[in-house]
């Protein structure tokens, strides 16, 4: 019988941690990063406590906290419930829990704008007790009571709207945090009441905010129950991390099995839209996207319908969930999906502009008029409405969900246009805003539950174009001329966003001479700048210097710098009365800034023709600087190449983004001017005889070199293997030896089909054949009982050789090419192509820098489309009801 670790390839049971070891951060498998769930609960659990202790004192005294215990209850709420349940979320994503992942990063963003509030609190609080004791103090001074009793009116008249502004934001949570807790039944039975506890709780909590005591007790044994739970859940999780074994009952076993429901026609459901190689090293963002815009919408909705009367709160609120959506945008980029990493990285873009816009407004702005004619000027929400399209553009051949979506966004960006007159702009964006709410609250259920059951079980619609249609509409019937200097790689995913950033950054500073003296608009238009120029593209630099750029991130890291610069001397400095002694400085800074920009348009001719555009303009607005800064600036020259510089942005987002999403020219970039002159170095000679699988020689190769008892390496799909025929018993005992692997650890065989199985006539129960039918073929490798079933499935003379005395392994990989080698060779005995103790190899390049002095040949088939094995399932008992998870793989458990 079979070990726990009888399949897993490692020198021992502790080769596992030898893996681990040996890896590198950048590609851990996911079934190395231990259990993420225990710190997340725990962090739950913590925060809930917290927020207990306060709650039974404010209930048992009647004494809410003020000033400094409510600052410090913020910062720990903000440490423990925000930044260490962060890191639950992340690691969590790393290893392929898409529900995890979401709801950790969710709450994490919850109970760090949870802690925000108290922190306002007790800022606010500590302000009024702080204006009471200096009306004592001053009792006899009459003057100085009135100031003293205007000053309390006027700190105290704010605690009103910060409640109204908590409110805001835990209603939209409440949605959601049901949500969670229904969707985690598909999976446990102990986050289920984890999640179903922090629901309520916020009912309460947000009742509680409306002075109702007995709000504040329900809330507290609620928050009780929650660190119960957590408590439980976190050390079931932790002996299941330590043992390999489901000791505590609550894992393992879903209320009720997701899997069971809707139709079990998932390849369908995923044919649906731009086609993606699988990648189950990280797990799908679309779900935490979407949460993250419902958070957003919903908190703006509040505002614009006048239920909050100013932004203060609001502004952290929606700033710390944005951070949030930058995560989903960053494991998107991960995943190599350009679509969604633009997409949340322009919606974050959005609504930190807008929060920001409003906190301006609403705090530093008091008259409505200037507002008003501040926002009359800017024109940096069009930007917006023109790459909304682009979105629309890239999700025709998606589903209508996601269609529908992008067009509610594209609704949005319009109903924020400030060209609107003030009485109705209000109105128009929170209907808006209420109607995208809806969209992405619905958006979040179904991606998360579709994801959870890797099958279309909430509908979502279906393709309204086809991907060929498309291609032909947005080519305009042109043939794709590849052209390697132009085809889109991994590392220009973010391409797209880098132009967003650029265009909202360019168009915003956009403004006639009349208003660079209008305090108003300079005061709205910082945010605009600032963000998308400089704290965005900061964001994008880093994911461009991850990507293995070239020239990594030089061109959006100086933009970075040219556009805080831009809005520390054109707005701010003059908000701030720059002293005309130090614009000599800024003067110097537009000098280097020219040169420097000169470099980076050489580097832009070695990539395409719209970059060395975009740098270009850019020289020329550097100019206009320049001319600024001498007090010299010809206005409309600036704002002529602004817009130009704004509609390069615009072309190279959408082409970008279509180019990447469909891996191939379909909108030009131009062909760059320079080329690398690469010298032509000399191959250095395999070690072994090698082949490509994409040629049906390359196949016959290998099988001729298996049939004459060689052992070869060959892709699945997985991890590479090697391989020996099972026709040659003598060339499985190489692979011990090519492996340095114990003789006790078994080795498994390969087949094409389920029906090469079913030929053979094994005696397997109808349980298992259905079992069977429903993972085969994939990741999963099946432990069933040995037979005389195998000599007539091919295994021959390997009979002894392969599996151990009672059992044996069967892979069934979903790979056209090693099911067709399987099916010129017969079965294969096979096992990952890796010293025994090391990591996987992911690439052929390193089976044959590993392996290739010792085998006969390597099929090569470029990167894995995995980094870890398969899931090994013990089926030996599954007549009585259960199956044993050996090893966790590249399916999750």
């Amino acid at each position: 019988m079979f070990h726990e670790c009888d399949y897993c390839f490692c020198l021992n049971p502790k080769g596992c941690q030898q893996k681990l070891d040996m890896a590198k951060t950048n590609g851990f498998p996911a079934s190395f990063y231990g259990e993420p769930g225990v710190l997340g609960m725990l962090a739950n659990g913590i925060s809930a406590f917290l927020v207990l202790l306060q709650n039974f004192n404010t209930a048992r005294t009647g004494i809410s906290p003020v000033g400094v215990e409510n600052i410090l209850a913020g910062v720990h709420l903000i440490l423990i419930g925000g930044i260490c349940q962060l890191v639950a979320g992340l690691l969590s994503f790393r290893k392929y829990d898409h529900l995890s992942g979401t709801a950790f990063i969710g709450y994490a963003a919850l109970w760090g704008s949870y802690g925000a509030t108290r922190i306002y609190y007790g800022v606010a609080t500590g302000a009024v007790t702080t204006t009471m004791q200096a009306q004592h103090d001053t009792m006899n001074n009459m003057s100085t009571n009135l100031t003293s009793n205007l000053s309390l009116l006027n700190t105290t008249s704010v605690l009103p709207s910060l409640e109204s502004a908590a409110i805001s934001g835990l209603v939209p949570y409440i949605l959601l945090s049901f949500l969670l807790a229904f969707c985690s039944a598909t999976v446990n039975y102990i986050m289920p009441f984890v999640f179903g506890a922090i629901t309520l709780t916020l009912i309460f909590e947000a009742a509680a905010l409306v002075a109702n005591s007995w709000a504040l007790v329900v809330a507290g044994i609620l928050e009780l129950l929650i660190l119960i739970f957590a408590i439980y859940g976190s050390a079931a999780l932790l002996v299941k991390g330590l043992t390999q074994r489901l000791a505590l009952k609550g894992f393992g076993t879903p209320l009720f099995n997701v899997l069971l429901l809707g139709t079990p026609n998932s390849a369908s459901a995923q044919s649906i839209g731009q086609e993606k190689k699988k990648n189950t090293k990280y797990a799908e963002p679309m779900a935490l996207g979407s949460f993250c815009d419902t958070v957003s919408s919903f908190i703006f909705a509040f505002y614009c319908f006048g239920y909050v009367t100013s932004f203060a709160l609001g502004v952290a609120w929606v700033s710390i969930i944005s951070a949030a959506q930058l995560f989903a945008t960053y494991y998107a980029h991960l995943r190599q999906d350009c679509y969604h990493t633009t997409k949340f990285g322009l919606h974050a873009t959005y609504w930190l502009i807008k929060a920001w816009e409003e906190f301006v407004a609403s705090v530093l702005i008091e008259d409505a008029n200037d507002v008003s004619s501040g926002r009359e000027a800017m024109v940096g929400d069009w930007f917006f409405v023109a790459a909304a399209l682009v979105l629309c553009v890239g999700s025709l051949n998606t589903d209508c969900l996601e269609l529908s979506h992008n067009l509610l966004f594209l609704l949005l960006t319009i109903s924020s246009v400030p060209q609107i007159p003030l009485q109705g702009y209000y109105v128009f964006f929170g209907v808006a805003c209420s109607l995208f709410t809806a969209a992405s609250l619905y958006g979040t259920f179904s991606r998360l539950i579709n994801t959870i059951a890797e099958k279309s079980l909430i509908p979502v619609g279906p393709q309204l174009v086809s991907t060929d249609q498309l291609k032909r509409i947005l080519s305009c019937g042109r043939s794709d001329r590849r052209d390697p200097g132009e085809s889109p790689q991994n590392d220009q995913i973010a391409d797209a966003l880098f132009y967003i950033s650029n265009g909202v950054a360019a168009l915003s500073a956009l403004h006639a001479k009349s208003t660079s003296t209008n305090s108003s608009f300079l005061h709205l238009t910082v945010p605009w700048v600032l963000i998308s120029g400089a704290v965005i593209q900061g964001y994008v630099s880093q994911v461009q210097v991850r990507g293995g750029r070239r020239f990594g991130s030089v061109i959006p890291f100086f933009y970075v710098v040219v556009w805080a610069t831009w809005t520390w001397f054109r707005f701010a400095g003059v908000l701030i009365q720059l002293s005309p002694m130090e614009a000599p400085g800024f003067t110097a800074g537009a000098i280097a800034f020219l040169v420097i920009n000169g470099f980076l348009m050489l580097i832009a001719s070695y990539r395409n023709l719209v970059l060395l555009f975009l740098t270009t303009i850019m020289e020329v607005v550097l100019v206009c600087f320049l001319l600024s800064t001498l007090q010299k600036l010809p206005y409309e020259l600036e704002i002529a190449m602004l817009a130009i510089f704004s509609i390069i942005c615009i072309y190279g987002a959408l082409a970008s983004l279509v180019n990447c999403i469909f891996t191939q020219r379909i909108l030009p970039m131009g062909q760059a001017l320079l080329k690398d002159q690469k010298k032509q170095e000399e191959k250095p000679q395999s070690p072994c005889p090698v082949a490509e699988s994409r040629l049906t020689s390359g196949l016959l190769r290998i099988t001729k070199l298996l049939d004459e008892g060689g052992v070869c390496g060959i892709p699945t799909d997985t991890v590479y293997a090697l391989a020996a025929s099972c026709k040659n018993p003598q060339a499985i005992e190489k692979i011990y030896n090519i492996k340095d692997r114990p003789a006790e650890k078994p080795i498994c065989i390969c087949i094409s089909s389920v029906e090469q199985l079913s030929a053979a006539k094994p005696p397997f129960s109808p349980l298992l054949w259905e079992f069977m039918k429903n993972v085969y073929p994939g990741g999963i490798s099946c432990i069933v009982s040995k037979g005389d079933w195998l000599y007539r499935l091919g295994v021959g003379a390997a009979y002894d050789r392969v599996g151990t005395k009672d059992s044996i392994m069967i892979r069934v990989p979903d790979h056209t090419v090693t099911a067709h080698l399987c099916n010129l060779t017969g079965p294969l005995a096979i096992t990952s192509a890796n010293p025994s103790g090391e990591p996987d190899s992911t690439h052929h390049s390193m089976v044959l820098s590993r392996l290739g002095h010792k085998i006969q040949g390597v099929l090569c088939d470029g990167d894995s489309k995995e980094v870890v094995a398969s899931t090994v399932v013990n089926c030996l008992k599954i007549d009585e009801g259960t199956i044993g998870i050996v090893r966790e793989g590249c399916v999750p458990a």
